[in-house]
């Protein structure tokens, strides 16, 4: 049970990493300015937070999840503002000449970035208990072995997402002139930036 759980967490954690929103925006945008391992340490950031709330959906901690759906409207508003800020800071920014990635304080920024930016979506709580209800990860009777196997799963899943979109990103940055890349931190910015807006758009509902 616990193996098959492991692969179910793998698929979970790939399905959910992969759709391109303001997380995948930032990966592949610093993955072009600032290397490859710029975008998959911001990448990492994003499994660490799917990580903690799988721990949370898995073992059952409710008041934990209570708290975070109670707070839900605080937690948009500091996300969507960050959003924003972040989405301006790329429009405004110039091609990086040379790849920052080995530059341990941007790493660490990067990652915090994207984790704070997971984690200030009280969403995603409710996706996980969702989905692991639906793949029978709340009938373990108890077996913390097998839900660990099921988040373990999750963050390799979500991990292999990073390593592949930002491997296959780079590819194309030796290709990019910096009037190029002028353009496409314009265009990330400005997305970027319209997620922030629907984030706090929806503050109104």
């Amino acid at each position: 049970m616990r193996f098959e759980l492991l692969l179910k967490g793998i698929l979970l954690g790939f399905s959910l990493a992969a759709p391109v929103g303001p997380i995948g925006l930032l990966c592949i945008q610093r993955t072009l300015n600032e290397g490859r391992l710029a975008g998959f340490v911001s990448g990492l950031g994003a499994t660490v937070a799917d990580m903690i709330y799988g721990c949370i959906a898995g073992f059952g901690i409710t008041f934990i999840a209570n708290f975070l759906t109670s707070q839900q409207q605080w937690l948009r508003l500091i996300g969507g503002v960050f959003i924003c800020y972040l989405g301006l800071k790329i429009f405004a920014s110039k091609p990086a000449e040379q790849a920052a990635s080995d530059q341990s304080r941007g790493l660490f920024g990067a990652f915090l970035s994207t984790l704070f930016l997971m984690i200030t979506n009280p969403i995603t709580i409710a996706v996980f208990m969702t989905m692991f209800a639906g793949i029978g990860a709340t009938n373990t009777n108890g077996n913390y072995l097998a839900v660990a196997a099921l988040v373990l799963g999750i963050s390799l899943g979500s991990t292999l997402w990073w390593l592949i979109l930002c491997g296959g990103v780079s590819v194309f940055r030796a290709k990019l002139t910096p009037q190029r890349m002028r353009w496409i931190n314009r265009i990330a910015g400005i997305v970027i930036v319209g997620f922030g807006v629907t984030a706090l758009w929806s503050l109104k509902r």
